[in-house]
């Protein structure tokens, strides 16, 4: 769901808006796939009496990766990662949201942080310290950091300029 337009200030406009990347789904989303395989081979293979005990533990394992990956899913779903032309906005939660509002003029150092294999599927870490009394805020599994790290300063040159 992307960040909502009647939460703007006036005068501001969304840069960007992000989700964390599809990554982050794809271990619990292998776990579902893999316990599914388990069931069909166990109804398969398995023979006699042991069959429906063995079967039904199998489909136990499906509904918890199926409830894992649900859980992940919706994390991820109601999760935003927010630059407007004023300000960094991260929002989470469904039935208790988590917001943090950092105003671009009090960033003061941001950092991206990626390894080997996030540089292969284009996600990383952006670390944001900011004045205040909280100081850092880090956004986890980014698509494309350094992307997100070169709008975040070009929004903060062009509010400098403007005022």
């Amino acid at each position: 769901m992307p960040f909502p337009r009647r939460l703007l200030n006036d005068g501001e406009a969304i840069v960007l808006d992000l989700r964390p990347h599809w990554w982050v789904l794809v271990g619990s989303g292998l776990l579902l796939v893999l316990s599914l395989a388990l069931a069909v081979v166990v109804d398969t293979v398995v023979p006699g009496a042991a069959h429906d005990p063995v079967l039904i533990a199998s489909l136990v394992l499906v509904l918890l990766a199926l409830g894992r990956f649900v859980r992940r899913y919706v994390r991820w779903a109601t999760t935003n990662m927010v630059l407007t032309t004023q300000r960094l906005i991260v929002r989470a939660g469904v039935l208790t949201k988590i917001g943090r509002e950092i105003p671009l003029e009090r960033i003061n150092d941001l950092t991206y942080r990626q390894r080997l294999f996030e540089r292969l599927i284009g996600a990383g870490d952006v670390r944001i310290e900011s004045a205040g009394e909280r100081g850092q805020e880090t956004m986890r599994m980014v698509p494309r950091p350094t992307r997100v790290q070169q709008a975040i300063y070009e929004q903060m040159a062009r509010n400098v300029s403007s005022t």
